[in-house]
């Protein structure tokens, strides 16, 4: 995760800043959305002075990526104020756009502040089994999308990867922090937890229908990501992503979610809307 994050500089130059990057190997070959969203973030800070914080981020996933091909980032330095900065970064391959996202940036500064509470009575992550244990029968190419990520996960109630227990409601949390100590830089961790938020957001709208990702001929897609960074916090110790849905139809959903430190600090929201298709008779109890 954190050698696609180092993006390379290039001396090629049109009206925008132009930095290159790698994707990590992936089992069926397709780039991970979190990926290039997060590579997407580090090109950005590239273009501002230490300080300036990114807050803000839009974005839309245009294309299936290639993860064997390298990766372009055009960055456009939109405006810089005095206190905000705005930057409009895409993610090229063959010279057409996957992912376009506008981000906004700002000087830390005093203000008035009150926070929604994290949810009380979350079992722990250490009360939690990890994400192997959930994976028996899995085929090993597939169980590689799980295995292979620099992720540690813990699901309430379960994962849904391949059933969905008990009760189909449009809503779950999630442990979640990378596997190893990460540098403290906290551009590189507001990149990473850019990384994470695409992780699992999806499933509350899956949950509400008993539809586990095994599902036979089931097609999700992600179409765009909002996030908001409120608070700092460090990626490789413990979060509760906490996430629902409040509506799915017409073959979209969209979830939203709160990323609550271990000790209850809210440090992000995220809002992403989804492709998804559910062959008929799968689902609610089929």
């Amino acid at each position: 995760m954190l050698s696609v994050l180092d993006l390379a500089g290039s001396d090629a130059r049109t009206n925008e800043d132009i930095f290159t990057g790698t994707s990590q190997s992936m089992p069926l070959g397709r780039i991970y959305g979190g990926q290039v969203l997060a590579q997407s973030i580090v090109a950005a800070c590239r273009t501002l002075p230490d300080g300036r914080n990114v807050h803000s981020m839009h974005g839309y996933f245009l294309r299936p990526g290639d993860s064997a091909k390298g990766l372009t980032f055009s960055v456009d330095r939109i405006h810089d104020g005095r206190s905000f900065s705005t930057r409009r970064t895409q993610a090229f391959q063959d010279g057409v756009p996957i992912f376009s996202m506008i981000a906004s940036f700002q000087d830390e500064d005093p203000g008035i502040e009150h926070q929604t509470p994290m949810p009380t009575g979350v079992p722990g992550p250490d009360e939690l089994p990890d994400v192997e244990s959930h994976l028996q029968g899995l085929h090993p190419m597939s169980k590689r999308l799980f295995t292979d990520r620099p992720v540690d996960l813990r699901h309430v109630p379960s994962p849904i990867y391949l059933t969905v227990e008990g009760e189909r409601m449009p809503s779950q949390a999630v442990w979640m922090k990378v596997r190893r100590p990460i540098p403290d830089s906290p551009d590189i961790h507001r990149a990473a937890l850019a990384y994470l938020s695409d992780l699992t957001i999806q499933e509350s709208i899956l949950r509400a229908h008993g539809v586990p990702w095994a599902t036979r001929g089931l097609k999700v897609a992600s179409l765009d990501h909002a996030m908001w960074w409120h608070r700092f916090g460090r990626v490789d110790e413990w979060m509760l992503y906490v996430q629902e849905s409040p509506s799915a139809r017409g073959g979209r959903g969209l979830a939203t979610g709160r990323v609550y430190s271990h000790d209850g600090v809210l440090m992000a929201s995220v809002a992403q809307e989804i492709m998804v298709r559910v062959p008929e008779g799968a689902g609610d109890g089929a």
